[in-house]
């Protein structure tokens, strides 16, 4: 007999998949006059924004310039950004400041100049031409998202659903096929607590589930960052661009309890200097801006150095700002750091680089519309050309912010088809067994992550790349099965997409014959403008 999930339906006009800076943001714009459905996968705050340190970048200085920001944003990008996009994003960042204020965003404010329009202290950062960097001391994206989550659970429109994850996107290509047009439908989801399946239709649903920075073995990523909306997007039908472009950060915290942490680029921006382990300065001998040249430079150059020497890592001093300096800039980072026993008031901070943010993702338009009608893609889960090879510091959050103030301008004004008429399907479990054990769950997330740390790191090759394509489809074959056999649970739903997104990835590197950007391969070092000025596309 056919074993039958929750049947039952919930119906709204805006599905909400995702709760960082992107998600939170849009909810409360739908939310003023719609209604909305704004589903975590764990907690509102178990996310890669309420985990971001330095700040948000926007041309808020007099100094400074939306020009200026434009020219550093394009040259970090190596060629391949789409400037029509970057101009946008550049003109509306100073709105986005604005905003966040007046929601209550408590920004740290400068010590002087208190009569400017911005009376608030700014950073510069890796790549940067001048100090555009607003931040709320170091734990800028725990104070914005906090305010976001506060006023999003006040909205009598918005309904929050916590502990549910997303399982597949539902579409007219699945249960409707038109042979001209795919429609998002709404999604499935796997409710944590109550361990069933549940089915919410929309009329427009938007993906703002963040990163995937979980498919490396060291990444700055939560748990949760498992790339489940590229994963969900492809197998909706949405083209997938440029995922070869895997920032790494060049300062993650070195050190055998510390996880996931990141040492904020900001430092470095307010004057810490890398060093290797006898205590040398050696980034000025990769480029004149030395410990503040754009992150894949300084990532690389860090990869090199502990090759060439064979240490584990490399260490960050910021010992001359003195103790007074470093209490007030970075309080947490500070904290944190005395935590597993390093004075950085006295100690150097040893680091080593790790996976950070994607600036590849799902195929979106100016307004975060995907290939798929009624399905939009914001954050770091989409590509909207603004980072083109390599993301300038800080412009994450800004890009957060645009986009999904330009989503719900355009989903406000634009209806889709209706069909309430076109039957989904509860979900069935068929035949499927129980889980006998998750130990083969547990070696694929594992083997995954080492391969890709290994074969898809910081420096490729072409063989590396075979090498990891000829195991990551052996394992995605292995778990297809494995996904049909067995009922559902957390661990499959994510490793599920690891190996999806992970292959994907690798694709991506192997389609770019040059290095650029972040993406280096050994085999090809120099840029080739003649065939590679563009984005890799996947279907």
């Amino acid at each position: 007999m056919t074993r039958v999930h929750n049947s039952k339906v919930t119906k709204t006009k805006h599905l909400i998949v995702g709760s960082g800076m992107a998600g939170l943001s849009l909810a409360l714009k739908l939310g003023r006059t719609e209604q909305v459905v704004l589903v975590s996968k764990g907690s509102l705050n178990d996310n890669n924004s309420w985990l971001a340190q330095g700040g948000i970048a926007a041309a808020l200085d007099e100094a400074d310039s939306m020009e200026e920001h434009f020219k550093d944003t394009v040259t970090v990008a190596d060629g391949i950004c789409d400037e029509r996009i970057v101009k946008m994003v550049v003109e509306n960042g100073p709105r986005m400041i604005t905003e966040l204020i007046e929601l209550g965003v408590d920004f740290t404010k400068a010590e002087s100049k208190p009569t400017k329009k911005y009376p608030y202290h700014l950073t510069q950062e890796g790549g940067h031409s001048r100090r555009r960097v607003i931040h709320a001391k170091d734990h800028t994206g725990q104070e914005v998202i906090a305010k976001l989550i506060a006023a999003v659970r006040k909205s009598q429109n918005i309904t929050v659903h916590e502990d549910l994850m997303a399982i597949d996107l539902l579409t007219t290509d699945k249960y409707a096929p038109n042979f001209c047009t795919n429609q998002c439908l709404g999604a499935y989801f796997f409710d944590r607590k109550a361990r069933d399946i549940k089915k919410i239709r929309s009329e427009k649903t938007y993906l703002c589930t963040g990163g995937h920075g979980k498919i490396y073995l060291y990444t700055s990523n939560p748990n949760s960052a498992t790339g489940d909306g590229i994963a969900m997007g492809h197998r909706a039908g949405c083209k997938i661009a440029s995922l070869e472009f895997m920032q790494f950060h060049p300062t993650c915290l070195y050190h055998q309890k510390a996880r996931n942490f990141l040492v904020s680029e900001a430092v470095r921006g307010e004057g810490g200097v890398l060093k290797d382990l006898n205590g040398d300065e050696f980034m000025q001998t990769y480029h004149p801006r030395g410990s503040l040249a754009p992150r894949d430079v300084v990532a690389r150059a860090i990869d090199h150095e502990l090759k060439r020497s064979g240490f584990s890592n490399v260490l960050l001093d910021v010992r001359h700002l003195g103790k007074e300096s470093i209490v007030a800039l970075f309080p947490r980072i500070y904290e944190t750091c005395l935590k597993y026993g390093i004075d950085m008031v006295s100690e150097m901070i040893p680091v080593v680089p790790a996976a950070h943010y994607s600036c590849g993702g799902i195929m979106v338009d100016e307004w975060g519309q995907t290939g798929v009608r009624g399905l939009y893609a914001i954050g770091e889960v989409a590509c909207t050309g603004l980072h083109g090879a390599n993301r300038l510091a800080s412009n994450s959050l800004l890009e957060a912010l645009v986009f999904a103030d330009q989503a719900a301008k355009h989903a406000l004004t634009h209806s889709e088809e209706p069909h309430d008429q076109i039957h989904v399907p509860p979900w069935q479990v068929g035949t499927a067994a129980q889980p006998e054990e998750m130990v083969l769950l547990s070696h694929s997330w594992d083997e995954i992550r080492r391969l890709m740390w290994n074969y898809v790191g910081i420096v490729r090759s072409e063989s590396r790349l075979k090498r990891a394509l000829d195991r990551a489809t052996a394992i995605k074959q292995e778990l297809d099965t494995y996904y049909w056999d067995y009922e559902l649970t957390e661990e499959l739903i994510e490793v599920r997409n690891l190996v999806q997104v992970a292959l994907l990835t690798i694709r991506c590197a192997m389609a770019r014959k040059e290095s650029r950007g972040v993406h280096f391969n050994s085999d090809f070092p120099e840029k080739n403008d003649e065939f590679w000025k563009k984005a890799t596309i996947i279907w």
